[in-house]
């Protein structure tokens, strides 16, 4: 018998271990970081969205814990299935129907009716997410109810919760107002909330050229491909300029 993925005599103590979810779309022309292909056209833009969940995917890896991964569609369930080493404890499970606020409610509660409990939600575009970023959010997590990493764009690069989240539908997602008006929330549901160092995350042209510097001397092998790629598609007095 299996529960939630995981080996049925691990459920306790996977119980007491923080999961990272990782939230993420299927890198595929036409798809995702749309405002990035005015600038590089949706063949570079596709290549770049690859890279990007290859570091996310890097830091899955790494994690010394359960790992769910959530792709935004049900028919991308074998193709999510594929992407870390069998040696992981992972879990596939697809996101609903519905805005942001509404998938990520339906998938919190969905992990918590499993048995998790401690659950940190990542997407695929904030490489600047460190290990001593996770290891802060553990910490935190233990001593606050909510714990998030704003980005630098207005959004959030990490949330993490002790408790299932509140009715996130009506949130500004996609919006310079996101992070404020979630910690707020988490604050009128009557939660501690800990805000940690902001990160950046990638949406538009100015986040690549941020990238560059960011991940210049940054040695983890997937945020160097990333590096590179980036490089190779930016014009070099662009790149100069940073």
């Amino acid at each position: 018998m299996e529960i939630c993925g995981f080996l049925s005599n691990d459920l306790s103590e996977v119980m007491d271990e923080i999961t990272l979810v990782l939230v993420c779309k299927r890198p595929v022309m036409g798809v995702g970081k749309q405002r990035l292909v005015a600038h590089f056209g949706m063949e570079k833009t596709q290549k770049i969205a690859q890279a990007l969940l290859n570091c996310a995917l890097e830091d899955a890896v790494s994690w010394d814990g359960p790992v769910v991964i959530a792709p935004a569609s049900y028919k991308d369930h074998d193709w999510a299935a594929s992407l870390l080493p069998l040696s992981k404890k992972v879990k596939i499970q697809p996101q609903t129907s519905g805005n942001l606020g509404q998938r990520l409610n339906e998938l919190d509660r969905t992990l918590r009716q499993d048995g998790l409990k401690k659950l940190i939600f990542i997407g695929s575009d904030a490489p600047s997410l460190t290990e001593s970023d996770y290891e802060a959010c553990r910490h935190a997590l233990q001593r606050h109810d909510t714990v998030l990493i704003p980005a630098s764009d207005g959004g959030v690069a990490l949330m993490a919760s002790r408790y299932p989240w509140p009715e996130l539908a009506e949130l500004p997602w996609s919006t310079d107002r996101l992070g404020v008006a979630l910690a707020d929330c988490c604050r009128r549901a009557g939660w501690s909330v800990a805000l940690l160092e902001q990160r950046s995350d990638v949406d538009e042209m100015a986040d690549c050229l941020r990238l560059v510097a960011l991940l210049r001397n940054d040695e983890r092998s997937a945020r160097q491909q990333l590096y590179t790629l980036v490089c190779e598609f930016i014009d070099k007095t662009e790149i100069e300029a940073c």
